[in-house]
């Protein structure tokens, strides 16, 4: 099974704001994300988690209302996490109301794009609604930050309170961590509830490689999850990526990376680690009526 772990989509490029030069939503501020291309480039996953973003500072929102609609389109294999900004007031009250909607089965905050430390008193409480009502966590990282953004507010390190404080609150940093990977590898190896996605490297093999390999040496590999980074990339495009990064060692003296570990990404059962439950799939002799309406 493969669970895209990581994209994208929003009505028009003005819903992003300032945070069009923010890697991890787009690496071209007029790059098409909207349903169709969304469907078309992730059509080879079983399963697709739809990550929202909202930041106050940036005047950007991808709305949930728009991400909740069009992920209740497609149940078994969608679910979508609400963008929550920690800095705007009420946003403690506002994840009360996601979790009560079936649609959305996690949340996304970006310390370095919307301001705020980690560990901030306001992000704290969301983090601690978060953990009772089990909805997973994704802090959305960036090789690439607007120049308003504060960079020192990404560097997972900064995540091991968090996790102390909550542990039993699934944590994902996106983007191996970059660019700290080998924090993030640390915090990997001692928080049993925290992991990291491959978002953004499959389109840089040699970034890739060396993420993986440490990954791989250090003991925490099978705590990285697939992601396409749509619309930065397809699903096809970054599972092949995945599997040719060996190449990059042919004639060296690069140790190669097992097969069974890449295998293990592209298939990593990330649904059941975050706690997420798909809905059944249809059976066989299902009608279309009964599949849509599951």
């Amino acid at each position: 099974m493969i669970v895209d772990c990581h994209t994208h989509i929003w009505p028009g490029p003005n819903d992003l704001g300032e945070a069009s030069g923010f890697g991890c939503l787009c690496c071209e501020a007029d790059m098409p994300a909207g349903p169709e291309q969304h469907r078309s480039a992730c059509q080879e996953a079983d399963f697709v988690l739809v990550l929202g973003f909202v930041c106050s500072r940036l005047d950007a929102a991808i709305p949930n209302a728009y991400l909740s609609e069009y992920v209740s389109q497609h149940r078994q294999r969608m679910v979508a996490f609400a963008g929550v900004d920690p800095t705007e007031p009420g946003s403690a009250e506002q994840v009360d109301e996601i979790a009560e909607n079936t649609a959305f089965g996690g949340l996304t905050v970006a310390p370095g794009c919307q301001g705020f430390h980690p560990c901030d008193s306001r992000a704290m409480v969301i983090y601690e609604k978060a953990q009772a009502a089990g909805m997973p966590i994704y802090f959305l990282q960036g090789d690439r930050l607007p120049a308003s953004a504060q960079m020192a507010h990404q560097q997972p390190m900064h995540y091991d309170e968090v996790a102390q404080s909550f542990p039993d609150l699934k944590i994902v940093i996106s983007h191996m961590g970059c660019p700290w990977m080998d924090q993030m590898v640390a915090l990997l190896a001692k928080h049993e509830h925290v992991y990291t996605d491959i978002a953004g490297l499959t389109t840089r093999p040699w970034q890739a490689y060396r993420a993986l390999i440490m990954a791989y040496e250090y003991g925490v590999i099978e705590k990285l999850l697939f992601a396409s980074d749509f619309p930065n990339n397809s699903v096809k495009d970054a599972v092949e990526a995945v599997y040719n990064l060996n190449k990059l060692t042919l004639d060296s003296v690069l140790p190669a990376i097992p097969r069974e570990q890449l295998r293990g990404i592209v298939e990593r059962e990330s649904l059941s680690l975050l706690g997420l439950t798909p809905p059944a799939l249809p059976q066989a002799g299902d009608t279309e009526d009964q599949k849509a309406a599951g």
